[in-house]
């Protein structure tokens, strides 16, 4: 496959750095990155070598409402003269807003960078990309600039108040990898098309209030333990932001440790439907369990130090016995109606994950006492 160059504009902006992230990793490509930090006359070299150009540079929140023309409009008109001059036909990927459909100042802005691009590509016979994006989240994206879920998952994590004027609101949402990937269905001409613009196939239509909470779910679960069902594609996508949204110093948090004199349990995650995972630790020689269930079932998972599982089927005498080891990883399953106990066999302390199909639930235990 021959090499081909990219030109990105907007290259250090959000989705920009998204998407050279991903076109670093494709060897067949060589990127040029255009951005504010690049000397001027960069563009038109830039212009004379690049075989497609995505270009995603613009104004959003200028000082001056004059910026949205010659941010907007006046670039785009001038890259592509750029491609004109020297005899370049490449396609276009343009990155413009579901505001250019609004009479204000940035929507007219945005509009005519799309009616120059459709221009460009009636005369030069090149295929053009226009994607008329909602608002857009994800890893990297500035707070307090643009993007709502940014600002609420930098403030909410630093504990900053945040408002919420109208928390039925709906909000149409893209995440920053649905995106990318779409841009980048155009390097194929495989982009999905409605109404001449292009789209990303995944958006999300959510209440802001909706948002809000399930940000502060993300806060919490370092208390509560509880991680978002990541089988909800948009809570999923939603949580990887927020925790891109950390402060650096704070990626980590303490557990509790349920500390006695066999040694320590301490819980570190729990879902409503796919129970929770433990970790306990075991004093040298020391027992623990000795107890069954009529329907809770586990999973143990010995990671360092030595020692012996035990079960007992429920009015029988036969003992069965699992010698486990960190040194061989195996899960050992705790089905119901066997009473079970493990035990320490080394003078180390023993480390075992524990995994339960269930939450403890108080008022349900389901466990009672019987010595295997």
């Amino acid at each position: 496959m021959m090499s081909r160059t990219v030109l990105v504009t907007g290259a250090d902006g959000f989705v920009g750095r998204n998407l050279c992230a991903v076109l670093s990793t494709m060897r067949d490509l060589q990127i040029l990155r255009y951005d504010l930090g690049n000397p001027p006359d960069e563009l038109p070299r830039f212009a004379a070598e690049a075989d497609f150009v995505f270009h995603l540079a613009g104004v959003n929140r200028p000082q001056d409402p004059a910026e949205f023309k010659t941010g907007n409009a006046d670039l785009t008109s001038h890259l592509l003269d750029l491609l004109r001059a020297v005899g370049r036909r490449p396609p276009v990927v343009l990155s413009s807003s579901i505001q250019a459909a609004i009479e204000n100042p940035y929507g007219v802005s945005k509009r005519q960078a799309e009616d120059a691009v459709k221009c460009y590509g009636e005369e030069t016979g090149s295929p053009v990309y226009v994607f008329r994006l909602p608002n857009v989240f994800g890893k990297w994206c500035r707070p307090n600039y643009n993007s709502a879920v940014a600002t609420w998952c930098h403030s909410i994590a630093r504990d900053i108040p945040i408002q919420v004027r109208d928390r039925e609101a709906p909000l149409t949402l893209v995440y920053v990898d649905d995106v990318v990937r779409a841009f980048l269905d155009a390097l194929d001409d495989q982009v999905q098309r409605k109404d001449g613009y292009c789209f990303v196939p995944t958006s999300y239509t959510v209440a802001l209030g909706q948002v809000v909470d399930l940000i502060a779910s993300f806060k919490r679960s370092r208390q509560d333990f509880l991680i978002p069902d990541q089988g909800d594609a948009f809570a999923r996508k939603l949580y990887a932001t927020y925790l891109a949204a950390l402060p650096e110093q704070e990626f980590s948090y303490p557990l509790k440790m349920n500390v006695d004199d066999r040694g320590s349990f301490t819980e570190i995650l729990k879902t409503p439907d796919r129970g929770q995972v433990s970790v306990n630790i075991s004093k040298p020689y020391i027992t623990k369990g000795d107890h069954w269930h009529h329907s809770k079932n586990e999973k143990f998972l010995v990671v360092s130090g030595r020692g012996v599982i035990r079960f007992r089927r429920i009015g029988d005498t036969a003992v069965h016995e699992y010698f486990v080891s960190g040194d061989k990883l195996e899960v050992v399953d705790i089905p119901p109606g066997y009473t079970h106990n493990i035990e320490n066999l080394a003078d180390t302390d023993m480390v075992t994950v524990m995994w339960c199909n269930e939450m403890y639930d108080p008022l349900n235990p389901d466990t009672f006492i019987e010595k295997v």
